[in-house]
């Protein structure tokens, strides 16, 4: 057996993962290798990129760069030209993140679910009354980025991004283990709120989750590193236009993002949950305009 799956065996076993990943001071943790991913010291670099190989299934191929200054740098590398297909399909909302579709489904009494048996408000998560009103009856779908994935997340659609709201908090982990144990455990975890304005009038929101490790959360278009010292609940207005594909930002280490879109806008065909999906691959579908 190798040393990998060793590892992998080791830490699938739920009580111990469980605890590995979220009994240890996770805040600190995090703060911790936020600074040591930017080390670029040759030693300590090689040092934690070996470690990050050992847990992890990472695949460099269709990285833009092999070689690294530090493990942020690898965290956040760029695909090489033409590695996503972005679906150019007008009625194609198509996926922010390489991820693994996890819950998704219909908005019901203004709640969905984080996993089988744990739903949660979406009044807890997105703070706002009028947008929790906005996706009644709507659809919602779960992206979860395992920590070897590409970090860096796009423009759903042609879009304009009319407000993001940060919201500090936690940081447990949010791998299927923490969900099935957790109440509520995205709305307990640091947060971004983004609102992105399609030219038919929809409002498709997206809410990248914050995890233990993810020292930070970059977004292109506004001129602040959201990460744990900004305190929030913060609204930060915003008027940037994006394209479809477009990147928006990226995390730096494996997480979680949220799609919610308004009645009319329904889940792609095809969508199976713990199923793979890459960036640009199709996530919704557009059926009738805005309510």
């Amino acid at each position: 057996m190798t040393l990998r799956a060793a590892i992998s065996r080791l830490t699938q076993q739920e009580d111990l993962n469980f605890l590995l990943t979220n009994r240890l001071p996770r805040r600190w943790l995090t703060l911790f290798v936020g600074w040591l991913s930017k080390v670029e010291q040759p030693l300590v670099r090689g040092a934690c990129l070996a470690l990050w190989r050992a847990f992890s299934d990472l695949d460099l191929s269709e990285a833009r760069a092999t070689r690294f200054r530090s493990l942020q740098e690898c965290f956040t590398r760029q695909l090489k030209e033409g590695a996503r297909r972005v679906d150019q399909d007008p009625g194609v909302v198509v996926s922010p993140c390489d991820g693994i579709v996890g819950a998704m489904g219909q908005v019901r009494a203004g709640a969905v679910f984080q996993a089988k048996g744990f739903p949660y408000r979406l009044i807890d998560l997105l703070g706002d009354p009028e947008l929790v009103e906005a996706y009644a009856g709507g659809s919602f779908v779960t992206l979860r980025l395992r920590s070897s994935m590409y970090h860096r997340f796009h423009a759903p659609y042609d879009c304009k991004v009319e407000q993001v709201t940060y919201v500090s908090g936690d940081t447990w982990n949010v791998n299927p283990i923490a969900l099935r144990r957790v109440e509520r455990l995205f709305c307990r975890n640091e947060r971004a709120i983004i609102r992105c304005r399609l030219p038919t009038g929809h409002l498709i929101t997206l809410v990248p989750v914050a995890a233990i490790l993810v020292a930070s959360i970059r977004l292109h278009f506004i001129d602040v590193l959201l990460h744990l010292r900004y305190r929030g609940p913060n609204t930060l207005p915003c008027d940037a236009s994006l394209a479809k594909g477009e990147e928006m930002g990226w995390f730096q280490h494996g997480s979680t993002i949220i799609a919610f879109a308004p009645p009319g806008v329904a889940l792609a065909p095809g969508l199976v949950a713990n199923g793979l999906i890459q960036m640009g691959q199709p996530l919704l579908k557009l059926e009738r305009g805005p309510a």
